[in-house]
């Protein structure tokens, strides 16, 4: 990841932890890594946190029901 940086501190039971996952990934260093698992759950909460489906999507929706019966 590029750009400027920030300090974050861990516990070094973790910090060690991770550094050991490291040695069997592709990842150049702890940082690299930790910034890469940050970003990928922040991804996921944004995606979680999007509707699943628009308003629009909502209104076709209920006038197909309605269209069908279901809805009053």
């Amino acid at each position: 990841m590029k750009g400027k940086k920030k300090a974050v501190y861990i516990p070094e039971e973790i910090y060690n932890k991770i550094e050991q996952r490291v040695a069997d990934t592709e990842f150049d260093s702890v940082d690299e890594y930790i910034a890469f698992v940050l970003a990928e759950v922040l991804k996921e909460n944004d995606e979680e946190d999007r509707p699943a489906y628009s308003k629009e999507d909502e209104e076709e929706v209920k006038k197909r029901l309605r269209d069908l019966g279901y809805l009053g």
